[in-house]
């Protein structure tokens, strides 16, 4: 594939408006976190927020409320009004912890409501942890019993990095534009396991293996995206390696089977948290964190995008701009695309790369990925009331939602050890954004 990128300034000169409505406090608690003692531990405090809009502006909010060892959920209208009259407990499993959900939101009145996360039950292997799933077809007031999609011993839902280190969380979920759903996982020995389903939720496919079989590269960190063909996309990064690439798989299939995967680039440094989307053109667009360092060290945000369905890809460009000099560290991105193909990255701003994130960055692209416009930060996730962003369990995470006309979401997480954690909705409206998805 030729080169998309002709030159290497890659920044506008003016961002586009962005204007943010005022914070919505979703959840509060309390802020303390006991030594592990598996499903013993004193945890209390609320985390692990994850979103999804709908395109009549819709916003539904997932988080874990530690104490009480659950997953919750509450919808907001495009008024950023509560829907229902309180939180609606999604995994009613309240002797396990449940860690860091992602979401699928459908439109509709009401619409459906499907979200995945990591249960630490332990099944016999050496660490915890089995994917649940669970839908409500009612606007969220309501959701079936928990599924366990993967029904294993090895540590499900474990993107190790590590023998000793690993992100909680290395799930993700996508539907394709004909309702399947696609859900997708890793575990701690490394193995990527891969599911869906044709009945709206109603049950899912035997987990296919896409890759890991050799434990000493466990995949790590996966991430879906689908095509108005239903093409589906897997990209993941891998752990015990220094030197990790990102890899990308493609299903021609509808996730039937998959192809042999592919490395986007070999850097020479570690590549991790990728995030993969397709826009309306079906070009693929990736973002990843890199450090040339090898792990633990200073992290920026790369960018690249393939015009040939994933075959090849554009060389990673660093997206992070001027936040290499005034943050030490610009880790985990996260992706979306609106109706027009603007494109919005977001990732976690580290003052001290040694020290918990505090605050979010966001840049975008109106021209498919050809600039970007200066990075900025995301208002109120660096001032609410003092503290680090949560997720406690891992960063890797969906923090970002955008819909078909540009409208954005964005959830955070603060902890203030024995103060307070609170959960925050940060809503905005990218104004050219709406324009250009309002003409398609």
């Amino acid at each position: 594939m030729a080169a998309l990128i002709a030159a290497p300034a890659c920044v506008r000169a003016e961002p586009p408006a962005v204007t943010w409505d005022a914070p919505i406090e979703v959840a509060s608690g309390e802020a303390y976190q006991g030594p592990w003692r598996m499903n013993r531990s004193q945890f209390f405090f609320v985390d692990d927020p994850t979103l999804a809009i709908d395109d009549m502006g819709n916003v539904g909010v997932s988080w874990v409320d530690q104490s009480r060892k659950d997953v919750y959920f509450q919808l907001y209208g495009s008024d950023g009004v509560t829907r229902l009259r309180e939180a609606i407990n999604v995994s009613r499993t309240p002797t396990i912890f449940s860690w860091l959900p992602r979401m699928v939101l459908t439109p509709g009145t009401p619409g459906s409501v499907y979200i995945l996360w990591q249960e630490i039950v332990f099944s016999g292997g050496s660490h915890g942890g089995e994917i649940f799933f669970a839908r409500s077809r009612d606007g969220g007031r309501s959701f079936d019993a928990p599924l366990n999609l993967s029904n294993s011993e090895p540590g499900d839902g474990k993107g190790r990095l590590t023998r000793r280190y690993w992100d909680n969380g290395s799930l993700d979920i996508a539907m394709g534009p004909r309702g399947t759903l696609y859900a997708a996982w890793t575990e701690y020995d490394g193995a990527l396991w891969f599911s869906r389903s044709t009945n709206a939720g109603e049950s899912f496919t035997e987990p296919l293996r896409v890759a890991g079989e050799d434990t000493t590269q466990p995949a790590r960190a996966p991430s879906l995206a689908a095509d108005a063909d239903d093409t589906v996309y897997l990209a993941w990064t891998v752990g015990e390696n220094p030197r990790a690439d990102i890899h990308v798989a493609r299903s021609n299939d509808g996730g039937r089977s998959f192809g042999a995967p592919r490395i986007v680039s070999a850097t020479g440094g570690h590549s991790d948290a990728p995030k993969i989307v397709v826009d309306g053109n079906r070009m693929v667009h990736l973002v990843h964190a890199e450090s040339p360092e090898g792990p633990f060290n200073r992290y920026h945000v790369r960018y690249t995008r393939s015009d040939d369905g994933g075959n090849t890809f554009d060389e990673p460009r660093d997206i992070t701009g001027s936040y290499r000099q005034r943050y030490e560290s610009n880790a985990f991105p996260a992706l979306a695309v609106d109706g027009a193909g603007t494109l919005f990255v977001l990732w976690e701003l580290y003052s001290d790369r040694k020290a918990r994130s505090r605050g979010l960055g966001l840049t975008l692209s109106t021209d498919a990925g050809e600039t970007f416009a200066p990075p900025s930060r995301v208002p109120y996730t660096t001032d609410p009331p003092p503290g680090d962003n949560g997720s406690r369990q891992g960063l890797l995470m969906r923090k970002l939602a955008v819909n078909h006309a540009g409208a954005i979401a964005v959830v955070n997480s603060t902890f203030k050890s024995d103060q307070a954690s609170r959960i925050w909705l940060v809503r905005g409206q990218c104004a050219p954004c709406a324009q250009r998805a309002n003409r398609k």
